[in-house]
């Protein structure tokens, strides 16, 4: 078969393939969207905290269910991202804490599941956000939608650098360069401009900045090992998996196994945990999506260092023509 019969086979294929690849990717998180072990907390006397419990427990796997002495631990835990909300049960009836900048969705949940439960009792639910979205951002929106366009910058780059033909040390700087400068642009955009973000600038740069980082060197130290089909997997990889694995738009507990656990540990998940906790929680369970982050840029941008040095040697051993002497001439 000529080979341009095969190419053309290959793309009428390959297609195909890659769009049901990609809409089950999206779609299939999406139409599972679900709690699953949602940590929750209750608050009360031991009597009317069980009856909660048991009250909850009526949504099987839905919640993890935390116990907390009063009001006070329950919002505490709340602030310390050990628990999306709470249910308080006070003389006056039962109180709903929940924490909006924590994923809109999931407080939309909570309130809507405790309202039930309330309502077959014949009680009606007071809702606290202790930890709410930005007023010019209520349904976190602007979070939501900057996973994408941040997962596209760290491919750019990382392909850029590629085809541009820069290695080693070079390669590493200007990697670092641009994630740093897209940290930058997206923090003055998100913070400064639309005011979707609360904490502190710098550390939102800087977590947007190694969101990137952690993308681009990935995609560019593939390139570096395998060659330009590592671009391609390195691509795919944040796309198709990364990008509606990340519980952006929910929450991780509310995603089906095992994309709740593979969401968390590629770069767009990541990056969007870590940058909720610092943005609205004072830096609260921001350790494990930091390392998660750093190790992925320090992984890729050494494999751009290695493949460098690897192509310098292979290149360095190939055996030189033979150039022979003229020989003299009596």
């Amino acid at each position: 078969m000529p080979a341009r019969n095969r190419r053309l086979i290959a793309v009428v294929v390959l297609v195909p393939v890659l769009a049901a690849l990609a809409l089950w990717a999206f779609a299939w998180p999406a139409s599972r969207t679900a709690p699953r072990d949602l940590p929750l907390g209750v608050a009360g006397s031991p009597a009317a905290a069980a009856q909660v419990e048991r009250q909850l427990a009526r949504h099987e796997g839905a919640f993890e269910i935390h116990r907390y002495a009063d009001e006070a631990a329950a919002r505490d835990a709340i602030q310390d991202r050990s628990v999306y909300g709470a249910v308080v049960v006070t003389p006056q009836g039962p109180e709903l804490l929940t924490a909006s900048a924590a994923g809109p969705t999931v407080a939309q949940f909570l309130q809507q599941a405790v309202a039930q439960q309330a309502a077959a009792g014949g009680a009606q639910v007071e809702t606290v956000d202790v930890v709410p979205t930005p007023a010019s951002d209520p349904r976190g929106a602007v979070l939501n939608a900057a996973v994408l366009p941040l997962a596209l910058a760290g491919i750019v780059a990382g392909a850029v650098v590629t085809l541009l033909g820069l290695r080693g040390v070079r390669a590493v700087l200007a990697l670092l360069g641009a994630s740093a400068l897209v940290g930058a642009v997206a923090a003055g955009i998100a913070h400064s401009w639309l005011g979707a973000l609360g904490g502190d600038w710098w550390a939102e740069a800087a977590v947007l900045g190694l969101s990137t980082a952690a993308v681009s060197g990935a995609v560019a130290g593939l390139a570096a090992l395998v060659g330009p089909a590592g671009t391609g997997i390195g691509a795919a990889l944040v796309m198709l998996l990364g990008n509606p694995f990340s519980g952006a738009t929910s929450a991780p507990q509310m995603l089906p196994e095992p994309a709740d656990a593979i969401g968390q540990w590629l770069p767009p998940g990541a990056g969007t945990t870590l940058l909720r906790s610092v943005s609205f929680f004072d830096g609260a369970a921001a350790t494990g999506p930091a390392l998660t982050l750093t190790w992925w840029a320090a992984l890729g941008l050494g494999a751009v260092l290695l493949g460098s040095s690897l192509r310098a040697r292979k290149t360095g051993s190939e055996p030189t023509p033979d150039r022979r002497e003229p020989s003299a001439v009596g």
